[in-house]
């Protein structure tokens, strides 16, 4: 960073910056008049072959580019701020980066993004999905036979969400067993399996889960909200053994499973206990959701706060928790959030939920690649039911959680030097 910085002014000094060698900046901090939007116009010159410089901690995360009318022009259309800057004040931020906790990372290439989700419309929404459509980045979706047969490695970064790998349809059995779309899920899957030779779901889907912690060894990115984040794991340590009650299966979990648990083959989490009764809306005890929820303590209650990291020595903690606030109001999930103390050691924790135990974003390397779990369904509402309608993000374009998903997506652009933690 000092060379070139010091480059920069060399250069600057003999040759002063033409009219071409003025710059964007797409600031981040409060000014800015659509966030979500402004990572798509990114994402957008990416594609186009624009190299952008993401400037760490500078005015909320801001992004700076080469000027270009084409790329101002589709920054007007989607209604994101920016200011064109000459030579002088291209120096004055180099300098400020230089001797703050600030860095400059490099985005050089847009990540072919793919999320993992049924055929079938699930009655729920994906918030990375939202995020990803209100922001016009192009993504495609795969479920399990595109997994089973490779075509993961087709993608740059992939995305699970409301999905439970462990094979018990997300625990809704008690509530929902006589819904239509429980009953079609159950279908759904069950018809998966067999079609890929396996005798049960839950064999299927731990094949599955592997498939996924391979594609992480071999250099994928990882994204996970909600229950994937925790039954991902699940499924990983529980390879060898049945974990699944006859209610969902026809035959009993082995009596022995939680003992046979392997925590060595396990992305993030280790020593956790499972839920075993199919009656009980939850997977094991690494979930912080309270089972009484007429104790709910509220959005401001449960809001976590951003920790801070060294932008020049943790370039990828700071790339992923970027944002123009460090405090989040909270919002609940099938999977909330993650104990801490059944968080392995080797994980690096994002945010927590200030004097509790409760971790609500954590980010690790697997192999050649990295993965990240955020607790939680939707940033922008607190308790979002079965059935109830989607978030509209045009009221939330400035939502400080949906930019943490959209840090992740812009994750596997960066220079890959930056990218070692």
């Amino acid at each position: 960073m000092r060379k070139r910085f010091l480059l920069f002014l060399f250069l600057t000094f003999l040759f002063p910056l033409r009219v071409g060698a003025q710059r964007m900046l797409i600031y981040m901090d409060s000014d800015q008049t659509d966030h979500l939007r402004a990572y798509g116009l990114v994402y957008w010159a990416l594609t186009q072959g624009t190299s952008v410089e993401w400037l760490l901690n500078y005015r909320g995360g801001s992004f700076m580019l080469q000027y270009s009318e084409p790329v101002a022009q589709e920054a007007r259309i989607q209604g994101v701020s920016f200011a064109v800057i000459d030579g002088d004040r291209i120096s004055q931020i180099y300098g400020q980066i230089e001797l703050s906790n600030m860095e400059v990372v490099l985005l050089e290439k847009a990540p072919r993004i793919a999320v993992y989700v049924p055929p079938t419309r699930d009655p729920w929404d994906d918030a990375v999905r939202l995020a990803l459509g209100y922001a016009h980045i192009p993504y495609e979706t795969l479920w399990d036979r595109e997994v089973l047969e490779g075509g993961l490695g087709d993608y740059d970064w992939l995305h699970l969400h409301h999905e439970d790998f462990t094979g018990q349809y997300g625990k809704f059995y008690a509530s929902y067993r006589n819904q239509p779309w429980y009953k079609q899920q159950v279908r759904e899957c069950e018809q998966m399996a067999r079609s890929l030779g396996f005798e049960k779901v839950s064999e299927e889907k731990k094949a599955v889960a592997r498939k996924i912690r391979d594609y992480v060894m071999e250099g994928g990115f990882l994204f996970a909200m909600c229950s994937a984040t925790e039954t991902l794991d699940i499924a990983l340590a529980a390879e060898t053994t049945d974990i699944v009650p006859a209610v969902f299966d026809g035959d009993a979990a082995d009596p022995d499973c939680q003992a046979r648990l392997d925590f060595s083959k396990t992305f993030a989490f280790q020593n956790f206990r499972l839920e075993l009764n199919p009656l009980i809306y939850g997977f094991s005890d690494i979930d912080t959701t309270p089972q009484d929820l007429r104790g709910l303590r509220g959005p401001e209650a449960d809001a976590f706060t951003l920790f801070d990291f060294s932008a020049k020595y943790d370039p990828v903690p700071t790339m992923l928790t970027q944002d123009h606030v460090r405090t989040i109001k909270g919002f609940l999930g099938q999977t909330t959030g993650f104990r801490r103390n059944l968080i392995k050691k080797s994980v690096t924790i994002l945010a927590q939920v200030k004097g509790t135990d409760e971790v609500k974003y954590i980010h690790g390397n697997l192999g050649k690649g990295t993965f990240t779990f955020l607790g939680g369904h939707d940033p922008e509402d607190y308790m979002h039911l079965v059935g109830d309608p989607p978030t509209d993000l045009t009221l939330h374009k400035h939502s400080p959680g949906y930019r943490l998903i959209l840090n992740n997506v812009l994750f596997p652009a960066a220079e890959k030097k930056k990218q070692k933690t």
